[in-house]
């Protein structure tokens, strides 16, 4: 699943970067990252992490049951009640486009405006495929098959990165056309190049609406709380958009393109490793009490020691080094070292949050394999709730009161998320062990990566301040910078930054090694065994 959530996330970098070097963060690009969001909703209220959250639980315990035929009648019932729903929301949407707009982006005016809607209106189609293509992912992800979804996403942003380079040249309103109609093809190609291994798996199904069957029922009765907690959450990444929109057309795209960064690590050991962990659970949900707790914890563990691992240098990463991932990954072209430096502000904020995005996303499975989606449901609500209420201060009134430009009111949008990430998952973890009893301690593993990776990010650090210091870029000291020390290097930037932050994964990897990391060892281990 890793793997392929890899290739996907590279891919899709391989599409930013082309957006930042044709687009930067114009008008266009605001247009798009913003017109993107809207239909993007449709996804995530009915797509992968809702629809896998009701229908693996049943599907999956009715297979280990042994009642295959009554699994793959669940699957094509779930199937039809989910495409009539898709159409009756994308048909909405397209009609609604100019209220969503004014909605999710109430700063836009004029061009910007009417460039968006229509926008939505191309790629609102495209994205209710999208999400048929999470009910393949359900199935396949039931049967133990997890490359393949999570690489299908390759195929959109292939089409989309085709478009971009076909419109190359053209006028950029041009460019960010053909980029959406490419979007609404790959929506398409990844539902298909999903459908033969699903149909094969299944041996065949009637895609017929109906709530005959008992098992439908309790999938819908799953599928609602968890709908609405991703209805709670959208709620969020609206107001997140809608301030960013009041602050500049900057702040959007940069908050796009953070957010593609962030969710990198997201999604690689976060939901990977949840959405793995899914089935498994929901197999051991279906044991005896007391060997249902003992397979259930110990999975967690292993989840949460595996995480630590990776995410905890992720966030260092982000807090001390962000600029240099966002030249490493995006400069060139429109998108400038000051745009960089201006992600890497925003990105601080996505490190606050990581650790408690991953390990919730974890805590969150487990209710789902318990057949709890309420649970999850009403911490979400605690947490957006809280969210807006301190939003809108952090972001429109805080900068001004500590003397900052406004734009930098961008950063406190993902600071927020952060800490109200940090709530929810503290609210999961108490009620799981209500649930459970007494949930694994991954304290020592945490003693040892934390200082590994601090070791690590404040001597990368300690290079690039040096580098700045040296070989700084004349006249660029400003505060924009955040003064000479911090000034960009007058050097091949990305070269530079893929150095330095080569030297912080190795370091890390050094450190990790010499603390007995487990994670750290077996990879040793196994590079020893293949020489």
């Amino acid at each position: 699943m890793a793997a392929g959530i890899l290739l996907s996330r590279l891919v899709g970098l391989i599409r930013q970067k082309l957006f930042a070097h044709y687009l930067g963060n114009g008008l266009e690009a605001a247009a798009f990252a913003a017109a993107t969001r809207i239909p993007n909703v449709l996804q995530n209220l009915l797509g992968e992490g809702v629809l896998s959250a009701s229908l693996i639980p049943v599907y999956a315990g009715l297979r280990a049951k042994g009642e295959g035929e009554e699994a793959r009648r669940v699957a094509g019932a779930v199937f039809g009640l989910l495409a009539v729903l898709v159409g009756g929301m994308v048909a909405l949407g397209v009609v609604a486009a100019p209220v969503l707009v004014d909605l999710i982006a109430p700063g836009y005016e004029g061009v910007a405006r009417e460039l968006t809607i229509r926008l939505v209106r191309l790629i609102f189609p495209g994205t209710g495929v999208l999400v048929l293509s999470a009910w393949c992912l359900g199935i396949l992800n039931s049967h133990k098959k997890f490359f393949l979804s999570y690489a299908a996403p390759v195929v959109w942003n292939g089409c989309i990165i085709v478009a971009l380079v076909l419109a190359r040249g053209e006028s950029q309103d041009v460019i960010v056309t053909w980029a959406a109609w490419g979007s609404v093809a790959g929506g398409v190609a990844q539902f298909v190049v999903q459908l033969p291994n699903v149909l094969r798996l299944l041996g065949g199904f009637s895609p017929a609406p109906s709530l005959s069957l008992p098992a439908v029922r309790q999938v819908v009765k799953g599928f609602v709380p968890a709908l609405l907690a991703r209805g709670v959450v959208q709620v969020s990444s609206w107001v997140d958009m809608a301030y960013a929109s009041m602050i500049s057309e900057r702040a959007v795209s940069a908050l796009s393109y953070t957010q593609t960064i962030s969710l990198l690590p997201v999604s690689l050991f976060g939901m990977a490793i949840s959405a793995a962990e899914l089935p498994e659970m929901s197999a051991d949900a279906m044991k005896s009490k007391d060997e249902r707790a003992k397979a259930i914890l110990e999975r967690l563990r292993a989840g949460l020691e595996r995480m630590s691992f990776f995410v905890v240098p992720s966030a260092v990463a982000f807090l001390l080094l962000g600029d240099l991932i966002a030249a490493a990954l995006l400069e060139s072209g429109r998108f400038t070292a000051a745009d960089s430096r201006f992600t890497w502000y925003i990105l601080i904020g996505s490190g606050i949050a990581l650790s408690a995005q991953t390990s919730g996303r974890l805590y969150s499975s487990t209710f789902y394999a318990l057949k709890d989606t309420r649970t999850p449901l009403r911490f979400a609500v605690i947490r957006v709730s809280l969210g807006i209420a301190l939003g809108y201060y952090a972001v429109q009134i805080l900068p001004g009161q500590l003397g900052l430009p406004a734009h930098l009111g961008a950063v406190f949008i993902t600071m927020t998320t952060g800490l109200t990430a940090w709530v929810e998952m503290l609210l999961l973890r108490r009620a799981l062990k209500k649930e459970l009893g007494t949930l694994p301690s991954v304290g020592p593993q945490l003693a040892k990566v934390w200082p590994a990776a601090l070791v690590a990010g404040v001597i990368a650090l300690g290079v690039k301040v040096w580098l700045g210091t040296r070989f700084g870029t004349v006249g660029a000291v400003t505060s924009e910078w955040g003064g000479s020390m911090l000034a960009p290097v007058d050097l091949p930037r990305i070269p530079v930054s893929l150095g330095i932050l080569g030297l912080f994964g190795a370091l890390y990897g050094v450190g990790c090694v010499l603390l007995r990391v487990p994670q750290a060892t077996a990879i040793v281990r196994r590079v020893l065994r293949r020489k």
